[in-house]
């Protein structure tokens, strides 16, 4: 539901690169958004491009285990090719 309302969503999307911009710099952040009478692929994930690899590795160890909004962070790498394409799973 917080993703459904568009000031919420902004404040998911500002706290995530907030929190993120620790481990290094973000490059993009997708959050993919529930669409009423279709269903959207990825959505409940949060998808997050750093600058380097060095960067996501620090954010994965950082962030893996961690809550947010009562949700236990769980963390992987996504394949490049299909964030690029917005192809999300």
């Amino acid at each position: 539901d917080e993703l459904k309302d568009d000031e919420e969503y902004e404040d998911i999307l500002e706290d995530i690169q907030e929190e993120c911009n620790r481990y290094g710099r973000v490059k993009s952040m997708e959050i993919p958004r529930p669409k009423v009478g279709e269903e959207v692929p990825g959505v409940g994930k949060i998808f997050v491009e750093f600058e380097t690899k060095v960067c996501a590795l620090k954010a994965q160890m950082a962030l893996s285990g961690r809550k947010f909004s009562n949700r236990v962070v769980m963390t992987s790498f996504y394949d490049p090719e299909k964030y690029q394409t917005r192809v999300f799973a």
